[in-house]
């Protein structure tokens, strides 16, 4: 070995070293929490040439931070194909949207005096996306947060002002350049998030405050007419019910259910839980759907638990025919009552993580695993937050979280099914965690296969970036909600010119939106689709947003 190698293989050591350390000192991965759960799933198995984390499942250690090693993305069994050019790049809010259709990807930002507005990107050439328009022809567009979305059976987009009484609507049919069909207001709204129906006919938006506070209200809008959008009458819950976040179940997802006729809520609350519960509320919207009179929201059941905190979305799947919600909390314990310290003198994880929830018997939801990286590991919640540092010099925004628990959020917010009627993979985007990809083929039994994480941009000037302040130095970018799945290639097609798997020369993309870089385009290595083609054989390319 020559000197040059033997000075290398020091510094990479060196460098590693913290995070070895830490690695001594917390539960092996394999361990059993006090749950009754594994303490958090196994971790990928990487590529040789991938540049992967040195700490925790999931972290960025303080040597990564500020030795200048989170600047380059870590990978592991992905890779970046593009990304939106980053010379007139001004920052995103991976929070708001992203949705998408066709070629196109849509986000939007909360600083309205940016005047960046939904931002519309092309990504029909994947190496090379590009912006083509933004949309800032409405108050909406201009504060979205959370509401921006797709359908694609009616090819429309829309978003709800957040802090603000405005809804909008745009026709997509030319996803590069959508048009205006209409502008509302709903008298009283304060847009936070939102969903469609599968049918593209009704859209639920939900309010703020989001996450406090007993009962609220929901806006549903009729959607039948998108140049003369009609709000249905206003639901105001009594009890428990408010959504922070909410899904609509799809055609065929159980038995004798109506498309359209279940709507998956997430309840999203925090330590002490002194005004209502956090988890899984399932009601029937079927009043909604067919457009009776004086229409009624029903409680079906409810699923709470007290180890997380902000509950945020329930996406349907079905795995091997049964059907499954997906939970996500984008705060976890951290983000109640003490902070992160306190979540730990709990017991309990600091972040938010995904759960699979059976709701075969919709009486009775109940929940079969949880997919916990190490970071979410309780036994490690202490050394975690011993060794996490602050981004200088204090809060950076975009936390989701209160300012006594720091500046790194490690929750999950969103995940999405590579099938959502045969799902054997999701991937979830964990905010400062990265995108993170996990196996559910056997439901009871998930474990990770690949992540992303963007690099850190530290103090550049992003103006419109959800994580941006003046001096702040942005030690790990941020990567929140909705990722999709794209398939490239020859194979069993669905109509649009995507194909089916590896089996058949396809390549797998993963489209997402960091706060640092905007939109990318990753797709899965080679050598690792073609070593698990079982797994991709029937990945479909996600049609929208949710």
């Amino acid at each position: 070995m020559n000197k040059q190698k033997l000075v290398k293989l020091f510094t990479v050591a060196t460098a590693a070293l913290p995070g070895l350390l830490l690695g001594a000192s917390i539960a092996s991965a394999q361990a059993i929490s006090s749950d009754g759960f594994p303490a958090s799933v196994p971790k990928a198995i990487c590529g040789p040439t991938d540049h992967t984390e040195s700490g925790l499942q999931g972290e960025t250690t303080r040597q990564e931070r500020f030795g200048g090693d989170s600047e380059t993305a870590y990978n592991c069994n992905l890779e970046l194909v593009g990304e939106e050019p980053q010379d007139t790049y001004q920052g995103a809010y991976s929070q708001d949207g992203p949705a998408y259709h066709d070629v196109c990807a849509y986000y939007g930002t909360d600083r309205a005096a940016t005047f960046q507005g939904i931002k519309v990107i092309d990504a029909s050439d994947p190496q090379h996306p590009v912006v083509t328009a933004n949309l800032t022809d409405t108050p909406a567009a201009l504060n979205p947060h959370e509401t921006v979305a797709t359908n694609a059976k009616t090819r429309l987009l829309v978003a709800g002002q957040n802090g603000g009484q405005n809804f909008a609507v745009y026709d997509i049919s030319d996803c590069r350049h959508p048009v205006l069909k209409s502008s509302i207001n709903l008298p009283g709204s304060n847009g936070h998030m939102g969903s469609f129906a599968a049918d593209g006919k009704t859209y639920y938006l939900t309010q703020n405050p989001c996450c406090s506070g007993t009962g609220g209200p929901l806006y549903i809008v009729d959607l039948t007419d998108p140049s003369n959008p009609k709000p249905l009458p206003t639901w105001n819950f009594l009890g428990d019910g408010r959504p922070h976040g909410l899904n609509l179940n799809p055609r065929g997802f159980a038995p004798g259910l109506g498309e359209g006729t279940r709507a998956y809520m997430g309840q999203g609350r925090s330590y002490p839980f002194a005004d209502a519960r956090d988890g899984l509320v399932i009601t029937d919207v079927s009043d909604y759907q067919f457009r009776r009179p004086n229409p009624q929201i029903r409680i079906i059941s409810t699923l709470f638990y007290p180890d997380q905190g902000t509950g945020e979305s329930m996406s349907p799947v079905k795995i091997k025919g049964r059907p499954y919600i997906i939970s996500v909390d984008e705060a976890g314990a951290a983000g109640g009552a003490g902070g992160w310290a306190a979540a730990c003198a709990r017991g309990v994880s600091a972040f938010g993580y995904p759960q699979i929830i059976d709701v075969a018997d919709e009486l009775h939801p109940r929940i079969i695993s949880k997919l916990r990286l190490q970071v979410n590991d309780p036994a490690n919640c202490a050394a975690l937050l011993a060794e996490t540092p602050p981004d200088i010099p204090g809060t950076a925004p975009g936390t989701n979280l209160p300012a006594i628990s720091g500046t790194t959020n490690y929750s999950g917010e969103a995940c999405v099914a590579d099938n959502p009627d045969d799902t054997k993979m999701l991937a979830c985007g964990f905010q400062n965690a990265g995108l993170r990809v996990f196996d559910v083929s056997d439901p009871t039994h998930p474990k990770e296969i690949a992540y992303w994480k963007s690099g850190a941009v530290r103090a550049r000037v992003l103006p419109a970036s959800g994580s941006w302040a003046v001096g702040v130095d942005r030690t790990v970018d941020k990567i929140a909600h909705w990722p999709r799945w794209v398939v490239v290639g020859k194979g069993k097609g669905n109509g649009n010119g995507v194909g089916g798997g590896p089996g058949n020369s396809a390549d797998i993309q993963l489209w997402t939106v960091s706060d640092g870089h905007g939109f990318q385009v990753l797709q899965f290595t080679k050598s690792f689709t073609a070593q698990h083609k079982d797994l991709f054989e029937n990945t479909v390319t996600s049609e929208q947003s949710r």
